[in-house]
């Protein structure tokens, strides 16, 4: 017995008014369809099959990675119509677990859930919820036994079933061969003229089959995505079950409603996290780590005891224990700071390695940088990577000091020890425990006169 998902992802998400599909809208910096492949493969399934439809090339380029198969369904015609498209790829003996595109944070759990509930016997089961105001859903109709009867829709409903609050949230699991069957004998004559998956529930009964159910427990799991106002709705509950998640590992947050994941956080205690932070891809936070107000952190590794002061953002890198960074600072891919660390204010690196105790506070670009222990890099200092083509390192020994306003010209090398004046442009090695400067004349001019206004 294999599972096989299959996720209905063909919509043309009109009300979102955008020219990108609507499964691909992001949340929390993934698009909306990429949650729902996540958990699928969370679920091990042999197969992804995933429907498509408007702008189905789109679809398809932004999920090429993923390890899904593409099912066309060229007529929206339903979404019983959407999974008869899949049809030729399950087997008899397969379970098949209907997902959607646009419903993006059902959890694992709830679909393991609803999977132990198919077998042999129940070949048919059903994630339902209950709502406070059901408009909208399709409402489970129960006999006097409380067994499944049906599922009505909202546009078919007579005023009876729509008092129900127990409803539909479209995701089901099934057994292979019943479900072809039950696709197979779908008619559209309904209020919107399609094809209703909801309608093999009635089969599944009329076949003497007793319909499971099981419901999540948090009501996102099941919330849909129409239009950008649910979109940003749905962004902000996530973004706090996200929040919550991390204070209850320990993490100090000085405003909750004011933090944005976007890809994964793993975090040891006594972590300090200020407001208008926002994560990117995978970060990990060390013991005692804190980061200031207004911060963006993408992809990056820091060890305990780093502050991170405001308004830093730092991307692709690795941070040593007891950094110190910012405020106003940037680290772009390929930086590397070992312990005790200082960059300081304005301070830009990139593709810098920089050793145990150096320093760089103020107002400096290190790229393309081999930096030793224990130096001081004056403010203004430059090293000149790019010489128009290519790129060059500069290599800084153990214990230099760069005087302010400096201009390192790659490729070159200061030795241990050296001492490079202020206001130099070094465009040789400079040697170890020496002073290197490079400064022109120093002149004043004694006849110049000031400019007058005209």
């Amino acid at each position: 017995m294999a599972l096989k998902v299959v996720i209905l992802a063909a919509g043309k998400g009109t009300r979102m008014r955008s020219s990108l599909p609507k499964v691909l809208q992001p949340l929390a910096g993934q698009p909306l369809l990429q949650h729902v492949v996540n958990t699928a493969h969370q679920l091990s399934a042999e197969q992804v099959l995933t429907v498509v439809g408007h702008q189905s090339h789109l679809v398809e380029e932004a999920m090429a990675e993923q390890n899904i198969d593409f099912v066309a369904q060229t007529e929206q015609l339903g979404t019983g119509h959407a999974v008869q498209m899949a049809v030729p790829e399950i087997a008899d003996d397969d379970t098949v677990l209907v997902l959607y595109g646009d419903v993006p944070l059902t959890a694992k759990s709830t679909l393991e859930d609803l999977l132990a509930l198919v077998s042999a016997e129940h070949p048919l089961a059903l994630l339902t919820i209950n709502l406070a105001n059901p408009t909208g859903y399709g409402r489970i109709v129960r006999d006097q036994h409380l067994a499944v009867q049906a599922i009505v829709e909202q546009k078919d409903a007579n005023p009876a079933q729509l008092t129900i609050n127990e409803v539909n949230t479209g995701i089901l699991a099934a057994k292979g061969a019943q479900l072809k069957n039950w696709l197979s004998q779908l008619q559209s004559n309904n209020a919107q003229g399609e094809f209703y998956l909801t309608d093999i529930i009635a089969m599944c009964v009329a076949d003497g089959f007793a319909v499971q159910t099981t419901q999540p427990e948090n009501e996102i799991e099941v919330l849909g995505v129409n239009d950008k106002r649910q979109l940003q709705g749905l962004e902000r509950q996530f973004q706090q079950l996200l929040a919550d998640e991390l204070m209850e590992q320990g993490v100090t947050l000085i405003d909750a409603s004011r933090i944005d994941i976007r890809g994964c956080v793993q975090v040891e205690q006594d972590v300090q996290i200020d407001a208008n932070v926002v994560f990117e891809g995978v970060v990990k936070l060390g013991e005692n780590v804190q980061i200031g107000v207004n911060c963006i952190l993408k992809n990056v590794s820091i060890a305990a005891n780093t502050v991170i002061h405001p308004f830093s953002h730092l991307e692709d890198c690795v941070v040593g224990e007891n950094v110190n960074i910012g405020p106003y600072a940037r680290l772009r891919p390929g930086t590397e700071l070992a312990d005790n660390v200082r960059i300081g204010n304005f301070v830009e690196t990139k593709k810098a390695k920089i050793g145990v105790g150096s320093k760089v506070n103020h107002l400096s670009y290190v790229g393309d940088t081999l930096m030793g222990e224990g130096c001081n890099i004056g403010a203004g200092t430059i090293t000149c990577n790019y010489d128009g083509v290519n790129k060059h390192q500069t290599v800084i020994g153990n214990n230099v000091f760069v005087g302010s306003d400096t201009q390192l010209v790659a490729p070159v090398q200061v030795a241990d020890g050296a001492t490079i004046g202020a206001g130099s442009t070094i465009t040789k090695d400079a040697p170890a425990e020496q002073l290197t400067l490079s400064r022109s004349k120093q002149l004043t001019i004694k006849s110049w006169q000031k400019p007058t206004k005209k």
